[in-house]
């Protein structure tokens, strides 16, 4: 495993393999896990042999931007090994659960995030979404869960959906996954409770382009509701917010 060199630019990632084993495992995600790497870093490592040579790319890309992001520091050569900086702090779905009256400020950090991500122009290399033709960054998966509450400010996280796309499908998606997402209750109590999530989600919606994501939010639904990990009760949510979005439906 090798670094960045400094006089390339970041997006021609080097190979190489993992120099010391990982420490403790942290945490776990649906297709990764991350471990401990070492003083500030985390070692990101797939579970299923998926490369994350293009989610490395696009990190670094944003990165060089100005955008809020883990340092990428090394890849390993099949792009199963992804080292980056650690990021100290909560999610914002722990820090709503913590403080449930700062969801109107959170929902607005959160366009934010958005509004800063599609102002920026996706390199040729990555991607197009699966749905809605575009040349801005996109997430497409850019939710409280998502979002670390460091010190420095908030830290985006999981890059591996990221693509070449249309800004008003990576807002509608997260419109409708936060308004439909099932959590644990027991462990978030205070992003189920609904005037909590109505809070947040107005925020947001009061911060980006709600009428384009509206239209787009048909198409956004479709595809997500292919996503094998979305449970029948997200799908029908979705689906219903989905349909409030057709011109001429009621409220």
């Amino acid at each position: 495993m090798e670094g960045w060199p400094d006089a390339a630019p970041r997006d021609q990632l080097l190979g190489g393999g993992p120099e010391v084993n990982p420490g403790p495992l942290l945490a776990s995600g649906r297709d990764a896990d991350i471990f401990e790497y070492g003083p500030g870093r985390v070692l990101r490592r797939s579970r299923d042999g998926r490369s994350m040579v293009n989610e490395a790319r696009a990190m670094a890309h944003v990165g060089e931007e100005g955008y809020p992001v883990p340092r990428v520091e090394e890849v390993s050569d099949d792009g199963t090994d992804l080292v980056m900086e650690r990021i100290e702090g909560p999610s914002m779905v722990e820090l709503l659960n913590r403080r449930p009256w700062t969801a109107g400020r959170l929902g607005g950090v959160l366009a934010d995030l958005h509004q800063r991500l599609h102002r920026l122009a996706a390199p040729d290399w990555l991607r197009a979404a699966p749905v809605g033709a575009g040349d801005r960054m996109v997430h497409l998966d850019l939710h409280p869960l998502n979002v670390l509450m460091s010190a420095r400010g908030p830290v985006v996280i999981d890059w591996s959906n990221a693509a070449r796309g249309e800004p008003a499908v990576d807002v509608a998606l997260t419109w409708a996954l936060m308004h439909s997402g099932e959590v644990d209750a027991g462990a978030l109590v205070a992003l189920v409770a609904g005037k909590v999530r109505r809070r947040l989600v107005g925020a947001f919606l009061a911060g980006v382009d709600r009428p384009a994501a509206a239209e787009a939010m048909s198409e956004t639904v479709a595809w997500k509701c292919t996503d094998a990990h979305m449970s029948v009760g997200e799908q029908a949510g979705m689906r219903g917010l989905a349909a409030a979005q057709t011109p001429g439906a009621p409220g």
